[in-house]
């Protein structure tokens, strides 16, 4: 089996797996407990903590470990919303863009269903983008909170992060951004990308399911979702999960040291592949932007098929990969990434997205390359050919 759906999920690798194993075992303590089993607990939380914030350019105080990439979106989303509202109820409106996460669009319509808020969309261009102008034409005083994702994980689309952010603080806004699928692969220095929140998810980087990141910004007020004991420094109570937390900050270190060398090798191989199956698959469209894109994420359309066939015919040959978003299993709706930037419903449903471990390699994907000519044809031969 080649194993082309990472932009989901990633196995989890043996290095995590180790760094994590003694507080599942011998270590096992709670570390709010004043006992030896629970410093050394509270010490590799602390250690766990240290290691996110040094990958990050912050301090460890503005970490805040948590279940994985949704609930980070959640605590962002609402509780920076929901803070600064309360300190100025004038603070009614949210920013997000037409190709978020459901993570951060479904807390966007929350804040709007329970609360009252107004949620501003920003379009895309064709290319998955957005632009200054549009973010521009959206930013009011009353905006409380702007949530653009830094890579999109359908089309794998790079937004400007650093810019947007700038035009959002020129108007005091704070800026969040879904960082999920951008780790591991570019960039997460918070002071250079100017955010005042971003977040991340264990089991995209090697890491188990059900670990995750936020950081926020200095004193920037949160109102948690979660309450109890006060844990995370008030904002997200409940016994840590401190395997979970040792388990994402050794992955995440292993993908920043890696991620250099890695990121280049893989878009090499990415771009190949788009160039093998677009040659060989007649009328495959690729989405996103051609280059301002993840190394991991390929994205084509095939007219003339049905995306979900395609993806059975690929397994059949030994190919796994997705229709789109993980999150959306099981919807028969085009994909809403896919339309906002433009794509026919029709087209949409034609989708499908490969996806990257950096671990890759040219023969797999040529090999993948072939099997998706080969799925196209045979799915497009039934549809014109029905019996």
């Amino acid at each position: 089996m080649i194993f082309l759906d990472a932009a989901s999920t990633t196995p989890v690798r043996r290095e995590v797996l180790e760094a994590m194993w003694p507080y599942l075992s011998g270590e096992f303590g709670n570390p709010s407990s004043h006992h030896s089993l629970g410093e050394a607990a509270a010490s590799a939380l602390a250690d766990a903590r240290s290691a996110v914030a040094k990958v990050l350019n912050c301090r460890a105080g503005e970490v805040t470990f948590t279940s994985g990439g949704t609930e980070a979106d959640n605590l962002a989303v609402k509780g920076i919303a929901l803070a600064r509202q309360a300190a100025d109820p004038s603070l009614n409106r949210v920013v997000i863009s037409a190709v978020e996460h459901p993570a951060v669009e479904e807390s966007a319509r929350y804040l709007e269903r329970v609360h009252g808020f107004t949620v501003d969309v920003v379009p895309v261009d064709g290319d998955g983008l957005v632009t200054l102008e549009a973010l521009g034409a959206v930013l009011r005083r009353e905006t409380a909170l702007v949530s653009i994702m830094y890579a999109n994980n359908e089309v794998g689309t790079v937004q400007p992060v650093a810019d947007l952010a700038r035009a959002a603080h020129a108007f005091h806004i704070p800026f969040h951004t879904d960082a999920v699928q951008a780790a591991g692969w570019l960039p997460l220095d918070v002071k250079a990308l100017g955010v005042d929140a971003l977040s991340l998810s264990g089991h995209k980087l090697g890491a188990p399911k059900g670990s995750g990141v936020l950081f926020t910004k200095g004193r920037l007020r949160l109102e948690p979702l979660i309450h109890g004991g006060g844990q995370e420094r008030g904002r997200r109570s409940g016994t840590e999960n401190v395997a979970g937390a040792v388990a994402v900050a050794t992955a995440l270190n292993l993908s920043h040291t890696e991620a250099a060398a890695a990121s280049a090798d893989v878009a090499a191989l990415r771009d190949n592949f788009i160039a093998a199956v677009r040659e060989a698959v007649p009328g495959a469209v690729l989405t996103g932007h051609p280059s301002r894109r993840l190394p991991s994420v390929a994205s084509l359309c095939f007219p003339g098929t049905s995306g979900e066939s395609v993806l059975l015919e690929l397994e059949r040959l030994g190919v796994v990969c997705s229709s789109g978003s993980a999150c959306a299993a099981g919807s028969d709706a085009p994909s809403p990434v896919l339309l906002a930037l433009g794509i026919s419903p029709e087209t949409a449903q034609t989708a499908v997205r490969f996806s990257f471990t950096s671990a890759v390699t040219a023969a797999e994907l040529e090999h993948a390359a072939a099997a998706v000519a080969a799925a196209v044809g045979r799915v497009r031969n039934l549809v014109n050919h029905p019996k």
